[in-house]
């Protein structure tokens, strides 16, 4: 099973290139990324934590912090977690993710999800009530326009076409679709090609949860990889997750500034051996 990160960088964290450098020369498998693009100060009251407040709008873009990261790697995979593709324009969306697969020679993993912020949502003109429906069309344009030299799309929220528009991503890309098992499974069947679960504390119930996924997937005649988010940095979880045949296990790393963040890696780097 390969083990990376899941990330949100801040302007005083550290540096991209020097963590992505980091990361390949510790054998880790990949870097995710977060995102959020604003936080509405109508929303600063009711924010969860004090510090989810200070991170929230202080998060960078992850397409384009992830093409600083490519430029100064050669292994890593590069992922986010979770693009907020609901809150995107497709068209430009894809232009960049594109963009993105191909200067890093197939890299990318696009994991994907509709937001859970109403406040950020509505200041992108998306009403929370539609998220879903939104996410859906949004996925299904870029899907289109990766795949199609000519392209459209005719939607309730999405219309255009057609349209010609390269770079084609090399790998796709891969899209992993979180949420619970079932929403997930709906959206893999029409747009993604994974699964991309929060780890929920025990291990027994997503195991499970997964086998169901690889029975459905089968019957469709199609595989179903599975990247865990927030997996615990403990040896015999993470065997037990091997052993359900998750592919990937991303491990939290907490925004810090250099040193901070060179120590923990280095603490978490026994777990690949």
């Amino acid at each position: 099973m390969k083990i990376g990160f899941w990330y949100g960088f801040l302007d005083d964290n550290i540096h991209p290139v020097r963590l992505g450098r980091a990361l390949e020369e510790r054998g880790f498998e990949s870097l995710f990324l977060g995102e959020h693009t604003n936080l509405p100060v109508a929303d600063l009251a009711s924010a969860p934590s004090e510090q989810q407040a200070h991170i929230h709008p202080r998060v960078t873009d992850p397409l384009v912090t992830l093409g600083v990261v490519a430029g100064a790697t050669e292994r890593l995979t590069l992922g986010t977690s979770i693009l907020l593709a609901a809150q995107r324009e497709p068209i430009v969306t894809a232009k960049a993710v594109a963009s993105l697969d191909d200067i890093s020679g197939g890299r990318l993993v696009l994991g994907v999800g509709a937001g859970w912020h109403d406040g950020e949502l509505r200041q992108h003109g998306v009403d929370p009530r539609r998220k879903v429906a939104v996410l859906r069309e949004h996925m299904l344009a870029m899907r289109a326009i990766w795949t199609s030299d000519e392209a459209e799309f005719h939607g309730e929220h999405v219309d255009f076409g057609p349209i010609q528009s390269w770079p084609k991503p090399p790998s796709g890309p891969r899209i992993l679709v979180g949420g619970g098992k079932n929403p997930a499974w709906r959206k893999i069947v029409e747009y993604g090609d994974g699964w991309f679960p929060i780890y929920p504390g025990d291990p027994a119930p997503l195991i499970d949860d997964i086998a169901d996924l690889r029975i459905r997937a089968a019957e469709l005649g199609r595989e179903l990889p599975v990247t865990v988010m927030n997996a615990p940095p403990e040896r015999d979880t993470l065997a037990r997750l091997a052993d359900a045949g998750v592919e990937r296990a991303l491990l939290e790393l907490k925004p810090a500034d250099t040193d901070t963040t060179l120590r923990a890696l280095d603490q978490q780097a026994g777990l690949l051996t």
